[in-house]
């Protein structure tokens, strides 16, 4: 009776024991999810439509992310109009020749002049709705400069061939109202 009464205490035990360990570990996945830690510094476009914020990554795109945020805080995003907008695909922003209405016609064409010079692209961020990446000319990603855009729509065509370097997480109702020559009133970084 003794071993039966030892046994059945030990499981009662466990069972116990592991369901503290469940709770526990619903209540630590339930708070992750309420209240995301950002992986790097924010980034906030405050545009015509409204305002859209970005979380980076810099453990897998350090030099990417390092560019975009030194150029966020010098203001060079500043007043640029998303010169590319494709319903269900993406809004692309980032060639300074866009401020110019007149220039419509080479907008996308141009950057900050200085390429980052790195192909930051992994297999682990996925062009997911809202993933944001880096835009190259040509066939090297490593000549990717300052223009970015934002996928409207899961996009694995895209995946191991672009830096992703962050992703929307507020504004992505946004997202979908951004059309071509749709300004870009202000960017700044929350670190």
């Amino acid at each position: 009776m003794t071993t039966q009464c030892s046994a059945l205490s030990a499981r009662v035990l466990g069972a116990f024991v592991l369901g503290a360990l469940v709770l526990g570990a619903s209540v630590l996945s339930a708070s992750a999810q309420q209240n995301p830690v950002p992986t790097g510094p924010v980034i906030v476009l405050e545009t015509s439509k409204g305002t859209i914020e970005l979380e980076t990554y810099p453990e897998e795109a350090p030099k990417t992310v390092a560019r975009i945020v030194e150029y966020v805080k010098k203001g060079f995003y500043n007043g640029h109009r998303f010169h590319r907008a494709e319903p269900n695909f993406l809004i692309q922003v980032g060639d300074p020749a866009s401020r110019n209405m007149a220039m419509q016609e080479w907008w996308g064409r141009g950057g900050s002049g200085k390429p980052i010079g790195v192909a930051e692209v992994t297999k682990r961020r996925r062009h997911i709705r809202g993933a944001v990446a880096m835009a190259y000319p040509g066939t090297d990603p490593r000549g990717a400069d300052s223009q970015f855009y934002i996928v409207l729509k899961p996009r694995p065509e895209l995946d191991a061939k672009y830096t992703v370097f962050g992703k929307v997480i507020s504004g992505l109702d946004v997202i979908d109202k951004v059309r071509r020559a749709d300004v870009l009133k202000k960017a700044s970084v929350r670190e």
